[in-house]
């Protein structure tokens, strides 16, 4: 299952482009990789897993701009459609992934 965060903040102040960058580094440190500008997605194993990545946004949300998330199957995931330019690019795969509780 993969979590996507999609966003639009505000960047015409420098403490605004410093919330968006604070937001961004976030994202990063908790494993969210950027497939496209202010959109960032990031693989979950379980719906568990899910949840704490869900928290971990909502606790670093900028105060301004809008953010939103949806949690995907991988199955769909695997199904989106990738291209640069016109040509066709390989589809991520889910993520060899170890568990250990």
């Amino acid at each position: 299952m993969y979590l996507f965060v999609f966003f639009d903040l505000p960047v015409k102040r420098k403490s605004d482009r410093k919330a968006y960058d604070r937001f961004r580094k976030a994202l990063l440190k908790d494993g969210f990789t950027m497939l496209q500008y202010s959109v960032y997605a990031r693989y979950c194993v379980d719906n568990r897993v899910l949840e704490q990545h869900r928290v971990a946004v909502r606790e670093a949300l900028p105060p301004k701009g809008g953010v939103r998330m949806v949690a995907i199957t991988s199955k769909m995931f695997e199904k989106m459609e990738h291209y640069v330019g016109r040509k066709a690019q390989d589809s991520e795969r889910e993520p060899d992934v170890c568990t250990f509780y």
